[in-house]
């Protein structure tokens, strides 16, 4: 005798038990989720899932959203499993060596676009790198906002790099930005304008403790900040000043951002001034700070 078929179910179904299964597994924001895994797997916007609850889920649908439901439920970012995340409005394809985007990264976004004003680069030609470029999310936004700027994105991993590049394609801008394998700022040479990064600041000994989404699925490269989480800042600062005509930005843990300031002020305490500021997300956070480097 044949297997038998899973029986019909339809949209409304389909969302009402993926937010069961989920809310079960200790998902917040189970009844967002649910409407986007279900729309995912049948193809069609969530707004379809309100217009036409009574649509059926084929048999193929069925397994591919039991399929996505058992990976959300033990704790993979449902970025992950759609294989993209927006970020600015804009959306970014994923990989596994890639850092899956926050929104509160775009508090860096916002930061430099005011100095971008604030400068009077709005009308010229700027020069931009990425530093730990990963989806390339940071430089091809502001490269979206600033039309007559060009960029660098640079990762230690082959396998970000690739996914960037093809992040820059998908939103029309692979003729300004470029992408290469780099250690940091090691064989990197300028000038540039503007210098964002996220890089690693989270501390060796709290990785273990994190979100299972964070600690399970994220790179852990691009997590890890060694013992007190400010490595990759202070090689940033050793490099930066032959390199960096303008501003740094630089995104901050909780609490790192007069840490992370002081690094900076103390490379270059001896040759050149840090003027430095800071901006908060959303929740009122110091999420990064931007120094300029004052001849």
């Amino acid at each position: 005798m044949p297997p038998d078929r899973p029986s019909a179910i339809t949209l409304g179904d389909a969302v009402r038990e993926t937010q069961r299964q989920l809310k079960a597994a200790g998902i917040e924001e189970a009844g967002r989720e649910a409407r986007l895994i279900v729309a995912s797997v049948c193809g069609l916007p969530t707004s379809e899932i309100i217009v036409r609850p009574e649509r059926s889920l084929s048999a193929n649908e069925q397994q591919r959203l039991a399929d996505m439901v058992a990976r959300r439920s033990a704790r993979e970012p449902i970025s992950r499993i759609l294989g993209e995340r927006e970020f600015y409005g804009r959306p970014f394809k994923l990989s596994a060596a890639t850092l899956d985007p926050r929104p509160d990264s775009e508090t860096l976004i916002d930061a430099a676009l005011e100095l971008v004003s604030r400068e009077h680069w709005a009308g010229r030609q700027i020069r931009i790198l990425d530093i730990g470029t990963g989806t390339g999310c940071l430089l091809l936004t502001l490269l979206a906002e600033l039309p007559n700027a060009t960029g660098l994105g640079t990762d230690i991993s082959a396998e970000a790099l690739k996914t960037a590049a093809a992040n820059a394609e998908a939103l029309g801008l692979g003729e300004r930005a470029s992408f290469a394998q780099h250690d940091v700022l090691e064989g990197v040479n300028g000038p540039f304008d503007l210098v964002i990064s996220n890089p690693p600041y989270i501390e060796t000994g709290v990785i273990a403790g994190l979100d299972p989404e964070v600690q399970r699925f994220d790179p852990m490269a691009a997590l890890d900040g060694g013992p007190d989480g400010l490595e990759i800042y202070r090689r940033i600062a050793s490099e930066l000043g032959r390199i960096l005509t303008g501003r740094v930005i630089l995104e901050v843990g909780a609490g790192q951002a007069d840490a992370v300031a002081s690094v900076f002020q103390q490379a270059f305490v001896k040759t050149r001034q840090a003027e430095v500021r800071r901006y908060d997300d959303l929740g009122g956070h110091t999420r990064c700070v931007a120094i300029r480097l004052q001849t």
